[in-house]
């Protein structure tokens, strides 16, 4: 299922709608401006809600002592870089997009996009780099929050650091899933090329062994 400029892949994709093209965001199709980075600005605010999530969770301590001034600040930070990575820097920055929808019976689908591959040339090897730098150091940096808030026994920072790590940990799933579902058509090739092989020397295999004539033993060619 294709979109104007876009691969869509998702969890029982013939029940996901189709979605109108000037209802989609046309990837490939943005400006591109000239420099090393393609979009500075996306890219600044890419870094920026998750590092000072990270640094308000760590030095709070320092200018608040209230647990509720800084719960709000960190959840504030958190989901200001959950909505931009989900919905902005993923689709300008690596060619990715991804979401959830509940249907009618209330069952979640997940549906995943990606650029074709014409359009995917366009996207900076820095961007890309920087990317998934963040999006894989983040959870891994929460990660080891989570560990310290539990063994020092800070139950109420160890539940903000929970939150913290499933708004990251799913942004990194949708778009694993995304980079994922790219190569499943080669996959399959792959595995499809891989049988066809396999059944094709079985095939000459078993041809050989009937076409073979039956050897003969040294008693019939003995003469008495």
């Amino acid at each position: 299922m294709t979109t104007n400029s876009s691969i869509m892949y998702g969890e029982d994709l013939d029940q996901v709608p189709l979605l109108d093209n000037d209802d989609t965001l046309g990837f490939g199709e943005e400006h591109e401006p000239q420099g090393k980075l393609k979009h500075p600005l996306v890219t600044l605010f890419h870094m920026a809600f998750r590092t000072l999530a990270i640094l308000t969770y760590v030095f709070c301590g320092w200018f608040s002592s209230s647990f509720i001034a800084s719960f709000v600040t960190i959840m504030l930070l958190l989901s200001m870089d959950f909505w931009t990575v989900k919905n902005i820097t993923g689709r300008l920055m690596v060619g990715l997009r991804w979401w959830n929808y509940i249907d009618d019976e209330g069952k979640s689908h997940w549906v995943f996009e990606a650029k074709k591959g014409d359009q995917q040339n366009r996207v900076s090897s820095s961007e890309v780099r920087i990317f998934w730098t963040a999006l894989i150091a983040t959870p891994v940096i929460w990660s080891i929050l989570l560990l310290i808030a539990f063994f020092s026994f800070s139950f109420k920072w160890f539940m903000v650091v929970c939150i913290a790590l499933a708004l990251s940990g799913s942004n990194l799933y949708g778009y694993v899933r995304c980079k994922i579902g790219k190569s499943e058509n080669v996959t399959d090739s792959a595995k499809s090329m891989a049988s066809g092989l396999l059944q094709q020397q079985l095939m000459s295999n078993m041809m050989n062994m009937f076409s073979r004539s039956p050897p003969t033993t040294g008693a019939s060619n003995t003469v008495n």
